[in-house]
């Protein structure tokens, strides 16, 4: 008989590590499975846990619903043979999982359902679900009765840390995700390091820093390499979605004395923040300064890839990000595919980092954010890479969605995404779609309201809608969706049609 693996209160690190490091083979084992390339049977286990700074994740309203954002995942059980084991902090509403399963085509619902298996910490405190679960051994427990074989499953996690390197050797499972030895590759001091070693161009810059005294020292020294710079950007080491920058402005004067005065005056990405508490959590998390690129014209590409446990790094999409917020460095959302002028070289640029990356032994999804900038419509494109995600990010959840209803396909030579039907498809994604006359709105609601206005998304024009984060609507007023159709003017089209229903929808005594 097989020895269950053990519980919390009996792991050694040592002994963790040694036993994670066993588990990293098996997912070779399952990797068609994973990627769709075979009908085998498998489980997955998908634990998408938040495991990120909570100073940080509080910023983010309805960041508990953000968990939902995964149940794209639900394609894996367009395999007959496969099965999977979604676990969240608080209960997903049913209407939200039958939303999803009318749109899994091919397979029933019934089908699909009888081969998911639903859990839930009943936790709604603002710790990640993976802490949850390790609290619960009757959870652990009831995650491992979903899994038929464990050595055809794997874990799935949004972002690793030894936390998750914990429930996955709990479950026995190896873990679909960054071993987290390696997550210091994926801090904006590491991107930068991974960017040189790639020779690939990044802004100048100084990283490794830990105190406000660094800071200043780092913040002069760049003035003098770059005479005449006019702003520079102080980013946290471990933030995300753009919101532990802080945007500097140069003073005048030089000296320690007036770079120290003009840091009171720096502009932070969130309206909370402040010097002291950003320098709070510099001091814990690390971080970088450097130059500001000016630009008359300029966008925010990213790159989506995956390594293989194989080691091949494999290009999954380009999209131009949405940002905002008071300097304009918020992720809110992005344009699938990236322009046409410049997505290759996105793709090929950062296609040389995941070489590197590859190198280093990491294994899953990442993303790379560039800065694409020209100061005449004549010059050429200038591309600058500025920080690597070793996890899932805002841009996972959306291509997901595009393979969820469509069954398509990326065409790597021209970064086109192409559906069965030969359509060149594009979207608009978002998880930041804010009202006040949303609050109150329940599932319920707003499944009537696409419903009548006909916005479902449609197989026979491969154009539609899919919304997440609904279950964040009824109390934050905040939505999530997709817009899909079959050209960058489809896509805007329905994307402000969308917002015009639910402004109408929603306008009560206006």
């Amino acid at each position: 008989m097989i020895p269950k693996p053990p519980f919390t209160s009996d792991l050694v690190l040592d002994e963790e590590i040694s036993a994670f490091e066993k588990l990293k083979p098996r997912l070779l084992e399952v990797w068609d499975s994973l990627t769709m390339t075979e009908e085998e049977p498998h489980t997955s286990v998908v634990v998408p846990s938040l495991t990120l700074d909570q100073s940080e994740l509080r910023k983010l309203a309805g960041v508990s619903f953000y968990e939902e954002r995964l149940l794209f995942l639900l394609i894996r059980l367009r395999n007959p043979k496969a099965r999977m084991v979604y676990v969240t902090s608080q209960p997903v509403h049913p209407l939200v999982l039958e939303y999803y399963f009318q749109l899994l085509a091919g397979v029933p619902a019934s089908h699909a359902r009888a081969r998911l298996t639903l859990l839930c910490a009943y936790d709604a405190s603002a710790r990640s679900l993976t802490e949850k679960i390790l609290e619960r051994p009757r959870l652990i427990e009831r995650i491992r009765a979903g899994i038929q074989d464990t050595n055809r499953a794997y874990l799935t996690v949004f972002n690793s840390t030894p936390l998750e390197r914990k429930l996955a050797v709990l479950l026995d499972l190896p873990m679909n995700g960054v071993d987290p030895n390696l997550s210091h590759l994926g801090t904006k001091s590491g991107s930068r390091k991974a960017f040189r070693e790639a020779g690939v161009d990044h802004p100048l810059g100084i990283e490794d820093l830990r105190t406000e005294h660094e800071v200043i020292k780092s913040l002069i020294e760049l003035r003098r390499a770059r005479p005449g710079i006019r702003r520079a950007v102080i980013k946290l080491d471990e933030s995300f979605s753009g919101e532990g920058n802080a945007l500097f402005r140069y003073p005048d004067l030089s000296g320690e004395a007036a770079i120290d005065k003009a840091l009171d005056s720096l502009q932070f990405a969130v309206g909370t923040e402040s010097r002291s508490t950003f320098f709070d959590k510099y001091s814990r998390m690390g971080g970088i300064v450097e130059e500001f690129i000016d630009a008359e014209e300029k966008t925010s590409p990213s790159a989506q890839l995956r390594i293989s446990p194989r080691g091949e790094v494999l290009p999954i999409s380009t999209h131009d990000q949405i940002l905002g917020g008071p300097s304009s460095q918020v992720f809110l959302g992005c344009n699938f595919p990236a322009r046409d002028e410049y997505r290759l070289r996105v793709q090929e640029e950062a296609l040389k980092i995941g070489e590197v990356l590859s190198k280093y032994g990491v294994v899953s999804r990442f993303g790379v954010d560039f800065l694409v900038y020209r100061n005449d419509p004549a010059e050429q494109w200038r591309l600058s890479a500025l920080e690597i995600n070793l996890r899932m990010g805002g841009t996972t959840h959306p291509f997901l969605a595009l393979q969820f209803l469509t069954g398509g396909r990326l065409d790597p030579l021209t970064g086109l995404f192409h559906s069965p039907t030969g359509h060149v498809k594009y979207y608009r994604a978002t998880d930041n779609l804010k009202s006040e006359n949303y609050r109150g709105l329940l599932p319920e609601d707003l499944i009537d309201i696409l419903t009548i206005n006909k916005l479902h998304y449609s197989p026979t024009t491969e154009s539609g809608v899919l919304f997440h984060l609904i279950g964040a609507v009824s109390e934050f007023g905040k939505l999530g969706l997709t817009v899909i159709a079959n050209s960058r003017q489809e896509v805007e089209d329905l994307y402000q049609r969308t917002l015009a229903v639910l402004d109408h929808e929603t306008a009560y005594g206006q």
